[in-house]
């Protein structure tokens, strides 16, 4: 795991899975500057000037950066689209490196001392959510306990089976939902605190200073990552489809 002063690589960060814009400058793991904003999945207007306006802040022009880090979802499809082509066209640009690090994966590099596990939540169509569960393995980074999953509220709900903190903009807007649903539980589901709630430019730039430290620099071709729905979502759904044909 990369260690405060450890590495002098910088990064540019990006993270638009969201209605809020997030775009960071680290110089290994320290945050030379960072940028979050409300911006309404206006990202094709905003992440440009943005990174214009961060680099001119720290003094540093694209060519004087070590890599690239985009989040790629799951998240808006629009956003998403947004910050990876944009993270492409620099590389197109300047043949510098870049990484690739999930949305879900990068949210839990947000609670870095927790030692509970994490559950971050983003919204996805209406009434429906993706999440993944996650566990701090502090020499290794943040471990993966399922696979991403796109559901329902319902499906969530029962997918939590013991003391969580839970995060993201999914949380925050069905967390009234979700406690319901959830009923009386014998341990505690909790909230993680107002700074490390939402998606961060920060975390996808630390995750990436992981991944560019392994070798996993992201190819040619690079797509948002789709999550499949579960498969007892698919059988609802279905089923739901031939009650109103019948």
């Amino acid at each position: 795991m990369v260690t405060e002063g450890e590495a002098a690589v910088k990064l540019l960060a990006v993270e638009t899975a969201t209605r809020r814009q997030s775009v960071a400058i680290l110089d290994g793991t320290t945050v030379l500057c960072q940028s979050n904003e409300e911006t309404g999945l206006s990202h094709a207007k905003w992440l440009v000037p943005t990174i214009d306006r961060l680099l001119q802040s720290s003094s540093l022009t694209l060519s004087a950066l070590d890599g690239f880090a985009v989040s790629i979802g799951p998240g808006s499809f629009t956003g998403l689209r947004v910050g990876l082509a944009t993270v492409m066209g620099f590389r197109m640009v300047t043949g510098l490196p870049l990484v690739t690090v999930p949305t879900l994966e990068a949210m839990a590099w947000n609670l870095r001392a927790e030692d509970r596990p994490l559950c971050p939540v983003l919204k996805a169509r209406a009434g429906e959510v993706y999440w993944a569960f996650y566990r701090w393995k502090h020499a290794a980074g943040p471990t993966r306990l399922t696979e991403e999953r796109v559901g329902s509220l319902e499906s969530l709900a029962r997918s939590i089976q013991g003391p969580t903190v839970m995060l993201g903009e999914g949380w925050v807007i069905y967390q009234d939902e979700l406690r319901r649903l959830m009923g009386t539980r014998s341990f505690e589901v909790s909230e993680a605190p107002p700074d490390a709630l939402a998606a961060s430019a920060v975390s996808v730039g630390l995750a990436g200073l992981e991944r560019l430290a392994r070798g996993e620099i992201a190819g040619r071709g690079i797509a948002p990552l789709y999550v499949q729905r579960v498969e007892a979502e698919v059988k609802v759904g279905l089923g739901l489809k031939e009650a109103r044909m019948s």
